[in-house]
């Protein structure tokens, strides 16, 4: 007879997987204020011990590693979302903005660069990020709403920018940054204006700034 009692188990990883994503939620918290804090912060923040943490994570270098797995993968998911809508190719753009925000996507890009590593695989997918960006700016771009001479670079800069913004509790702190993305949006939207000084950010310039 099947039954809907969960096993001992199946609850042990469900636990786990809770305790996990508490983490790593403390650690991009923690992280984003202090790039410099101690790992001994994130547990606490996090209400967990010290050895539960590096039962996880073996050591610093290695949970930052992940939480930027983690808001890659984000990131892209947004990307992927943008590019599925139908409709306005504008609005689909200035939405993938605000939900980028939203979730801190670019949060600890300044803060950590240069902190940990960078893997194969972290390179790899920020390749994939940077050309499913460049698909979303060149539909935008093709249907006459993206001012010209905007690249993927500067989405990456003005989101860097713009979760530096760091005034108030979080909510005053959230309208704020959506404040100033509004402004941002409008300037992007400026079609008939002229290319802006100066080249963007290339891929190499945003990639090199994580090597020690």
């Amino acid at each position: 007879m099947e039954t809907s009692a969960q096993s001992p188990m199946a609850g042990r990883k469900a636990q786990a997987a809770r305790n996990d994503t508490v983490i790593r939620e403390a650690a991009r918290a923690v992280f984003t204020a202090d790039p410099g804090a101690p790992i001994s912060a994130v547990a606490e923040r996090a209400g967990v011990g010290i050895s539960a943490l590096y039962r996880r994570y073996k050591s610093k270098e290695d949970l930052l590693q992940k939480l930027a797995d983690d808001g890659m993968d984000r990131y892209l998911a947004e990307v992927e979302r943008a590019l599925d809508e139908g409709g306005d190719a504008w609005e689909a753009f200035a939405g993938f903005m605000r939900r980028c925000l939203d979730i801190g996507a670019g949060s600890l890009t300044m803060r950590l660069a240069g902190g940990f590593e960078v893997t194969e695989d972290i390179s790899r997918k920020g390749r994939e990020i940077h050309l499913a960006t460049e698909r979303l700016l060149e539909r935008t771009r093709a249907a006459g709403a993206l001012r010209p001479g905007i690249e993927v670079g500067d989405i990456s800069v003005m989101l860097e920018h713009l979760h530096g913004i760091r005034i108030g509790d979080d909510e005053r702190m959230n309208r704020l940054q959506h404040r100033y993305l509004a402004l941002m949006l409008d300037a992007l939207h400026m079609t008939d204006k002229e290319e802006l000084p100066g080249p963007p950010p290339t891929w190499q310039e945003l990639r090199g700034r994580y090597d020690d």
